[in-house]
């Protein structure tokens, strides 16, 4: 019997300690958004010749029924001119240089539609859908979901509406979503709390949390232990990285894919 625990023991080690370091996803913010202009075709195309596992990208619902990839409500952070997403038809989005503002090489970059953003998906890889907008978008990414030539496995909704993520998870079961959350410290205490994740992450039927990345340690442990994945947001820096690897995290997303992913692989 003692034989058998000597044998036994070192590979169960050796076991863990793979586990626990296994790398996480890098997952490339808005693209390799820190050189190319983010939510475009570049920046994704960028992205996967860096090496990330996955892209992250947001998405809004276009006044005539499209899905465009596109942060914020209107367009005058990085546009010529000033448009309200929701209330313009893709071809009026389609006018506007979203690529000028970052450097001039990528200037008359459009705004790309998710179609166009799932074809520059490789084999293997996976994208990260951040719905910016409410549970009537839902329909129109099922079918755009439907027609890509994409695997289940490589397609994941993140959502702060915990409305979309219940409602993509009750229509698309076999595809994984998270609830994404920001974090505070106040008096002592992080809110949302322990109990109030929990609570939140089981109603919506979300396979996980995506979090700032500042959230304790013994916050992404309880994620983790009930079952749940934890993924984090924006790391530029592989010391970071590194750390938040080492408390089981599934993915790292960031504005510099390439510098994060060299970091794993020494």
């Amino acid at each position: 019997m003692v034989i058998k625990k000597l044998l036994i023991t070192p590979i169960c080690f050796l076991c863990c300690l793979d586990f626990c370091l296994a790398k996480p996803l890098v997952v490339a913010h808005r693209g390799s958004s820190y050189e190319a202009p983010e939510n475009t075709l570049p920046a994704f195309r960028l992205a996967w010749e860096q090496g990330a596992d996955a892209v992250e990208g947001d998405f809004l619902l276009t006044k005539d029924g499209e899905i465009v990839c596109f942060h914020d409500k209107n367009t005058k952070r990085i546009a010529e001119r000033n448009l309200v997403v929701s209330k313009s038809t893709l071809m009026e989005l389609r006018t506007l240089d979203v690529g000028s503002w970052k450097n001039e090489k990528y200037k008359k970059t459009k705004i790309p539609t998710i179609a166009e953003v799932f074809a520059t998906i490789p084999k293997g890889k996976k994208i990260f859908i951040e719905v910016k907008c409410g549970p009537e978008i839902i329909p129109f990414l099922i079918q755009e979901i439907k027609k890509a030539n994409l695997e289940t496995d490589q397609v994941r909704l993140i959502c702060f509406n915990t409305e979309v993520v219940k409602s993509f998870k009750e229509k698309m079961p076999g595809y994984k979503a998270y609830w994404l959350s920001g974090f505070r410290k106040k008096n002592g205490s992080w809110k949302p709390s322990v109990e109030q994740v929990m609570s939140t992450l089981q109603s919506c039927n979300a396979d996980g949390l995506d979090s700032q990345h500042i959230i304790p340690p013994e916050l992404s442990k309880a994620v983790i232990d009930a079952g749940y994945e934890w993924h984090a947001w924006t790391i530029n820096d592989s010391a970071t990285a590194q750390r938040l690897a080492k408390r089981g995290i599934e993915s790292i997303t960031t504005d510099r894919p390439k510098l994060i992913g060299i970091g794993f692989k020494n």
